[in-house]
C-alpha cells in the first residue's frame, strides 16, 4: 500500500477531511460558547437549543447529510464538524463559567474593563478546559470520519476499507483501522504539547 502510493494518498484525503471538519466545527463550537459563556442573554438563547441538539447521535445524520448536501465531500465534513462542535462548546462554556469568581472581582476592582477582564482573567481561566474540548473533539472527530467514509467515498482510508471488505482483505482492514490509531495518537500528542506550552504559567500535579 505504501510502495503503490494508496496508503499516502489515502491518509492525505483522510486528513484533509479531518482538519476542514475540525476547524469548521471548533469555529462553531467556541464561538457559540463564548457567547453562551460571557453573555447572559447568550446563555439563554444559545445553551437550551444546543444542549438539546447534542443528544442527536451524529451517525443518525448521515442519511440527512446526503439528502441535503449530496455524497461529495460536504456531508463527510459536515459529520465531521458536527460531531467536533459539542465537546468543544460543553468544555469551553464549563471553563468560562467556572472561573474563579474572586478573580473576576480582583479584577474589577483594578480598573479592568469587559475586554481586558476577557482577555487577562477569563480565557486564560477556560484555556485548560477549552483544550480538554480539543481534546475529545479530535479523538471524535477521526470516530466520525470512519463512519462518513463509509458512504459513497472515492478516497480516503475509508474506501481502501470498503474496497478491502468486498475482496475480503482483512490485513487491509487491520492496517487501516491501525492507521486510524496513529493518526488520533499523533494529534493527541500534539494537544498534549500544545497544553505544555499554552499552560505552563499555572502548575499543576504531574502524578506521584
Amino acid at each position: 500500500l505504501v510502495s503503490n502510493g494508496d496508503l499516502p494518498q489515502a491518509i492525505g484525503v483522510s486528513l484533509r477531511r479531518v482538519g476542514t471538519g475540525v476547524l469548521l466545527g471548533g469555529t462553531i463550537g467556541i464561538s457559540l460558547a463564548l457567547l453562551a459563556g460571557l453573555f447572559q442573554l447568550g446563555e439563554d438563547l444559545i445553551d437550551a437549543s444546543v444542549q438539546m441538539i447534542r443528544t442527536v447521535p451524529f451517525v443518525g445524520l448521515v442519511p440527512l447529510f446526503i439528502i441535503w448536501f449530496g455524497i461529495g465531500e460536504t456531508p463527510k465534513i459536515a459529520l465531521v464538524a458536527f460531531g467536533v462542535a459539542f465537546p468543544l462548546y460543553l468544555n469551553t462554556y464549563a471553563g468560562i463559567r467556572n472561573v474563579d469568581a474572586d478573580l473576576v472581582e480582583a479584577a474589577r476592582t483594578v480598573g479592568l474593563g469587559r475586554l481586558g477582564l476577557i482577555r487577562h482573567v477569563i480565557l486564560p481561566g477556560a484555556l485548560a478546559n477549552m483544550l480538554v474540548g480539543v481534546r475529545y473533539s479530535l479523538a471524535i472527530a477521526w470516530l466520525a470520519l470512519i463512519f462518513a467514509e463509509q458512504v459513497n467515498a472515492n478516497h480516503g482510508l475509508g474506501q481502501l476499507m470498503n474496497d478491502a471488505q468486498e475482496f475480503q482483505r482483512t490485513d487491509i482492514i487491520v492496517v487501516c483501522l491501525v492507521v486510524y490509531a496513529f493518526l488520533g495518537l499523533a494529534v493527541d500528542a500534539f494537544v498534549r504539547l500544545l497544553e505544555r506550552v499554552l499552560l505552563s504559567w499555572r502548575p499543576a500535579f504531574s502524578g506521584a
